[in-house]
Parts: C-alpha cells; structure tokens; sequence
C-alpha cells in the first residue's frame, strides 16, 4: 500500500482556490473590494516567483474572517463551493484519485491554502486526511488569524511528519502530485514524485530529474 500526497490548487483542481476565495469575498461585500484585490493579486504573483511571505499572506487572507462565527464561515463555503469551485473540478484528478482508492492507497491533501477554504473541497474530491494551514477559531469565533505551522513549501514536510506520528499505518512507498515548484522540498522527500501541469520553474527541473511529467486539464 502506498500514501499518496496531492497538492490541491492547480494540481487536483484548474485553479487557485486561495486566490478564488479572495475574488469570492470580495464579490460577497466582506472586505473594500479595489484593496483587497490589489493585495490578492500581489501575493498571487508572489507565490508564483517563490518570494511569498507566508505569515504575510495568511495574517491578509484569514484577516477577513475576524469575527465571524463558525456558522457564518459555513454559509460562506457552501455559496463558494457551489458558484466558485464546482467549475473547477477536473474529471481527470478524480479519475487519478479513484486509480489509488482502487489501489487500496491512503489519499492525502496538502496545501498552503487554509483549511477554511479547503476542507469543504477535500470532501467534495472524497478524500478524508488533509493538511493545510489553520485558522484560530476561539470560542467558535474566527479571529483572522493563523495558527501553527504554516503547511508551505518545507512546512509541508514538518507538517507531514507530524501527521505521520498520529497515524496507526505505515505505507510502502509515498507519492506526492503538485503543478508548483514552491512543492520542490517534498517532492524531494518523498519516494514518487510526480509534476502535474507544471509551472515552468518545476517542470524543467521534474524533467531533468525524470520525473513524470501529466497534465489532467
């Protein structure tokens, strides 16, 4: 039996549900729309150059959920998934996910995206375990901010070793899918490593490691 490891935006989905939540907020009325999208779009660019500071990020995308209670939180995932993510589904990546259940693999979401985002759409994809990183919640009240390690680029290899030790199994052989080079420290670590609709940076390196290299659009 193998573990296998997706990365979520632009990898299992045509998109970057990080980024979509951003637009979708600004759409609800949550935040100015003209300055949260210049924000949005400037940590976009700086992901995509390997210069994002994580803490940064994450303090200005969780910053609009300060004060709102769980159940308010849950409203706003369901309209997302519904008119946001949906389309983004790709046939394709579940097929893939379907060709390691069959397998009898443990399928496992990684993601630098927070869970508030992402949770609803690991279980829409079916897949049960998922790291990615955390929103504090007190008193099931958002406080806008992070909590833990952030799960992005080395984080997801700490990140991962911690779920490991809660985990009752141990795995033949691991996988790891992702379409980023901000994934090059796990796709390092692990036993498999697969580049998924790259972004040019990772796949001129997957192609002179000789990694497979799939598109699932």
């Amino acid at each position: 039996m193998a573990l296998a490891i997706f990365d979520l935006d632009n990898t299992l989905i045509a998109g970057d549900s990080d980024h979509r939540w951003g637009e979708f907020i600004c759409a609800s009325g949550l935040v100015d729309a003209r300055q949260h999208t210049a924000q949005n779009d400037t940590f976009l660019q700086n992901y995509q150059d390997g210069t994002l500071d994580i803490q940064a990020y994450l303090n200005f995308a969780l910053g609009a959920l300060a004060g709102l209670t769980t159940q308010q939180v849950a409203r706003l995932q369901q309209e997302f998934m519904e008119d946001w993510v949906e389309p983004l589904i790709l046939s394709a990546a579940e097929n893939l996910l379907k060709k390691h259940r069959e397998l009898g693999d443990t399928l496992l979401i990684i993601t630098a995206t927070n869970t508030v985002v992402t949770r609803p759409i690991a279980d829409r994809l079916d897949v049960k375990h998922l790291i990615g990183c955390e929103a504090e919640c007190i008193n099931g009240v958002y406080t806008g901010r992070p909590t833990g390690i952030p799960s992005f680029q080395e984080g997801k290899i700490t990140r991962l070793k911690e779920w490991l030790k809660t985990q009752q199994t141990s795995w033949d052989t691991t996988h790891f899918y992702s379409d980023s080079h901000n994934d090059l420290p796990l796709l390092k670590w692990v036993d498999h490593a697969t580049a998924v609709d790259p972004d040019p940076r990772l796949e001129a390196f997957a192609a002179a490691q000789g990694w497979p290299i799939i598109s699932l659009r």
